[in-house]
């Protein structure tokens, strides 16, 4: 029967734990580098090593420590002394932002007031010179109040205004196809105008045969007054003649073109009641009939004059 050989196999020892980190395990180990050692040891032989022992070494070493408390109490006392005047400084130049703050304030509200009150003699003035037509020429320039039944219609950006081109609009203008632009709202009032409103104003803005609306960037800008979506068009005049005239002209048509193509939000009502202000700043220009040079009996004979 044959004997199974015996089982020769040694056990390895166990691996040490820092086997893998060798390196490190010799920086550890060996941390002053020989030449430093020798070095120090031969210092600590020759008796140089330690605290000086002479006496000039002594009066050296004290020397340089009382230099250095010096130099520190110093700085420290200069910091202190300059804290002060640093505070004082700061105070005195809040002060100083405070007061023109206020000064700027002052001016501002006199500005305001200056306005206000060249508005109404301005007003005053349509009034008492306009003639017969005085009201009428200061509604046109919105230097009175407005009251009475009209329309309302607001024009919101789409919900979503990553959409693609197109449509009546031929070139883009703002970053989105989907946003409201100056020129679609010149185009609503003009629409307005022309079916029959009698006075308008954008978000409280009063609209007179003066005002602009242009674009500064991505914003609608009315008279140079922002504007913030959404725009709330009030118009006074006949509110269902109105209604009915703007949704059939080609202004209309392009604000409804808008609205299926971009999903533009607008929605037009008739309001019994509209309040419109006065507008903010009042331009007054006259004008007067071109009366032709008479250049003589020629001209005369003629009947003919130049232009």
């Amino acid at each position: 029967m044959s004997q199974q050989p015996p089982d020769r196999s040694i056990a390895s020892p166990p691996a040490r734990p820092d086997a893998s980190m060798s390196l490190l395990a010799n920086v550890m180990d060996h941390s002053l580098d020989d030449g430093y050692a020798e070095a120090s040891a031969r210092r600590r032989a020759d008796g140089s090593a330690g605290m000086p022992r002479t006496l000039k070494s002594k009066l050296g070493l004290a020397a340089c420590l009382v230099l250095a408390a010096l130099v520190v109490t110093l700085g420290a006392a200069q910091a202190r002394v300059s804290a002060p005047v640093l505070a004082k400084e700061r105070e005195e130049l809040i002060d100083r932002i405070d007061g023109e703050t206020a000064a700027a304030d002052t001016l501002e509200s006199q500005v305001d007031k200056l306005r206000d009150d060249v508005g109404r003699r301005q007003r005053k003035a349509l009034e008492k010179h306009g003639g017969d037509q005085g009201e009428l020429v200061a509604l046109l320039a919105g230097a009175t109040p407005v009251e009475g039944p009209g329309v309302k219609l607001a024009v919101d950006d789409a919900k979503d205004t990553d959409q693609g081109g197109g449509g009546p609009r031929e070139t883009s203008g703002f970053a989105d196809t989907g946003r409201v632009r100056d020129r679609d709202l010149q185009r609503v009032v003009n629409g307005l105008w022309q079916s029959g409103a009698e006075a308008i104003a954008i978000n409280g803005q009063r609209l007179t045969a003066l005002s602009a609306i242009r674009a500064a960037g991505d914003a609608i800008l009315v008279d140079n007054r922002p504007l913030v979506p959404p725009y709330t068009v009030l118009a006074v005049g006949n509110g269902k003649q109105l209604s009915t005239a703007f949704q059939d002209s080609a202004d209309g048509q392009y604000l409804q073109a808008l609205k299926d193509t971009f999903d533009i939000r607008m929605s037009m009502s008739v309001q019994e009641k509209v309040n419109l202000p006065v507008a903010p700043s009042l331009i007054v220009r006259t004008a007067e009939p071109y009366k032709a040079a008479d250049t003589g009996s020629g001209a005369a004979e003629t009947g003919k004059g130049t232009s």
